[in-house]
């Protein structure tokens, strides 16, 4: 498994699997998880995310595929998240592998950055005082 646009909790093993090789020399994840408090210092209790699982999947596949070309022919896997998710629960996970350290971190960053930009998930938070707001995701 590559891509993942799913309500099932993430794990990341069957990511790290799908690109490392022979070829890496380094690989490198990211899991981004909610936290407590919202870019305006509002107490969170959760968040909803909600998504075009297909459009998603085909934008996953296309930034990974930018990745591959732009630094150095690393390989890339995105899994994400869609449902109610509670304070501490993982939305995203990344793995990255390239024949160099510095080309996975690069690959991993590009693809949380651009996931972030143009994939067809959409999320509003869930505020401890029962108020919700849809939110952009900060760059």
């Amino acid at each position: 498994m590559r891509f993942e646009v799913s309500y099932a909790a993430l794990d990341l093993a069957p990511l790290v699997e799908a690109v490392r090789g022979p070829r890496a020399g380094g690989l490198v994840t990211f899991v981004g998880y909610v936290r407590e408090t919202s870019d305006d210092d509002r107490a969170v209790e959760g968040l909803v995310y909600e998504g075009h699982p297909e459009l998603a999947l085909a934008e996953l596949r296309a930034i990974s595929d930018e990745a591959f070309v732009k630094f150095g022919g690393a390989r890339v896997a995105i899994a994400h998240r869609l449902g109610s998710l509670d304070v501490g629960e993982a939305a995203v996970a990344i793995a990255a592998a390239a024949p160099h350290r510095a080309e996975a971190f690069d690959a991993c960053r590009y693809a949380i950055d651009e996931l972030k930009v143009r994939v067809a998930i959409w999320k509003r938070e869930r505020y401890v005082d029962g108020d919700s707001a849809w939110r952009e995701n900060p760059v």
